[in-house]
């Protein structure tokens, strides 16, 4: 039988509690909104506090020990922690662990907005390795071992590489001789992994980085295993950074009133990858090419795929590109009319998240979509190509994010924009990716981006897309009282 420790303890209080006398002020869903108690009050008798016999997420010795033990046993890692603030603060949390102040940080440049915040958070300075592009896939993928190795010897100071992997999109790259590269050079490897929490399954989904010997990767849980939203886990994988610090920095930047409920769907998450057997693998494979069989046959749309021997594809997301005169957006939009909501839409394309169980609607589904679509005129893929960034290069800051707070923002149109210094992050979202960060030189390729997703209704954080302005920093605008 499967072990999942914290969730039996819960399970075992909320049918031993008599009275609560302790926060939270629902008191085991007793006092709340009468209209939503019953949709919320399973939820709420595991919704509970560090009491007596349910352990301290941030100084584990009984319950949550044992889980996170059980966690590390099933990924092959030294050790293991819950996160109740999703990925993210996992991704603070390494980096700040690992990097110090004004260290050269190698960074894979499509990586999430959390890993330039942790860069920023730590003071250091980062050199953004631009990711190799593959022209069937229409998207940038990971980095190759000519980059690496060309950053390492530009910046021989560097002391950390932090790679993404897989993309948002379930592409990963065999990155082991990187890993092995940067160990050899003395580089500590920082992995965002939060699509990959199902790799540790094996065939017929990608490796994860964990088996390639990177030394902290963290996995967003809720993403493709059935946690709840924002559980994830911390892997950490080698003797390279010390899990004493790791440990500071989640106690600092996580609540210290971690959800229970979240911390037992983490749990209960690695209980079902256990679970997991290979006739289930088999069935899910089944159903997943029978969606992409069915979603083949729609005119409209275009599974996308590679012929790179050196890619592998996540089978749990399936990427469609528009063949006819609606964007991504705009179809997106016309499926949620019907009830059938995607991961993300942006000009081109849209992103399906498949569950890590057997689909078992698929052609329904399919066949929904096909009639949605059907009244639109079938078009030449070209006309959907993304407008691309610069191709392959190393680049850093045009200004330090430290010295950018004795400088004046303007406001600026996008077409006169070029050349100048970026006042803001740029982020379309989903998936949560910058286009351009704060204190980079704002390139043509850029604008030219940046106006493509405004015209194909791509939303933003942040930036003001209404306007059609960007915030620019510039000497004209310096504060004259900075000397």
């Amino acid at each position: 039988m499967v072990e999942i420790p914290l969730y039996n303890r819960l399970i075992t209080h909320s049918q031993q509690t008599v009275a609560s006398f302790h926060v939270p002020g629902h008191k085991n869903g007793h006092v709340f909104y009468e209209e939503a108690i019953k949709s919320f009050m399973p939820l709420l008798q595991l919704d509970v506090t560090e009491l007596s016999g349910l352990d301290d997420l941030h100084d584990p010795s009984s319950v949550i020990q044992e889980a996170q033990q059980l966690c590390a046993s099933l990924y092959g890692v030294k050790h293991s922690y819950f996160l109740v603030n999703g990925s993210t603060v996992g991704n603070l949390a390494m980096i700040l662990a690992a990097c110090g102040k004004h260290d050269d940080v190698l960074v894979q440049r499509n990586s999430h907005k959390s890993i330039f915040h942790g860069i920023r958070m730590a003071n250091a300075n980062p050199i953004f390795l631009t990711p190799m592009y593959d022209e069937q896939l229409n998207m940038a993928t990971g980095l190759s071992l000519e980059m690496v190795k060309e950053a390492v010897e530009k910046y021989p100071s560097a002391k950390t590489l932090i790679v993404t992997s897989p993309n948002y999109f379930g592409v990963t790259l065999d990155i082991s001789e990187i890993i092995s590269y940067a160990h050899e050079r003395g580089l500590i490897v920082l992995v965002d992994e939060a699509h990959g929490a199902h790799f540790h399954l094996g065939q017929p989904f990608p490796t994860s980085c964990l088996q390639w010997g990177a030394d902290v990767v963290v996995q967003s849980a809720h993403k493709t295993l059935p946690a709840m939203t924002m559980g994830s886990y911390l892997h950490i994988n080698s003797e390279r950074v010390n899990p004493s610090r790791i440990q500071m920095y989640l106690s600092m930047l996580q609540s210290s009133s971690p959800s229970y409920p979240i911390m037992a769907s983490l749990d209960l998450a690695r209980a079902y990858c256990e679970s997991v057997t290979e006739e289930m693998i088999e069935e899910i494979v089944l159903s997943i090419i029978e969606f992409k069989t069915e979603l083949q046959t729609i005119p409209q749309l275009e599974v996308v795929n590679s012929n790179d021997p050196h890619l592998q594809m996540d089978p749990l997301k399936i990427t469609v590109e528009t063949r006819c005169e609606k964007s991504g957006v705009s179809i997106q939009q016309r499926l949620e009319q019907a009830g059938i909501y995607t991961e993300l839409a942006n000009d081109s394309q849209l992103l399906f998240v498949l569950p890590l169980a057997p689909l078992k609607n698929a052609k329904e589904i399919a066949d929904t979509i096909k009639q949605i679509l059907a009244p639109y005129q079938v078009n030449d893929r070209e006309k959907h190509k993304k407008v691309k960034l610069a191709e392959a290069q190393i680049s850093n800051l045009h200004i330090p994010w430290e010295q950018l707070e004795g400088w004046k923002r303007a406001s600026i149109s996008i077409d006169e924009a070029a050349g100048k210094i970026a006042g803001e992050d740029v982020i379309p979202y989903p998936p949560g990716i910058p286009i351009l960060l704060k204190g980079e030189i704002i390139t043509q390729e850029i604008v030219n981006r940046i106006k493509h997703l405004q015209n194909n209704n791509v939303t933003f954080q942040g930036f003001c897309n209404e306007q059609r302005e960007l915030q620019i920093f510039s000497e004209l605008y310096r504060n004259e009282e900075q000397t």
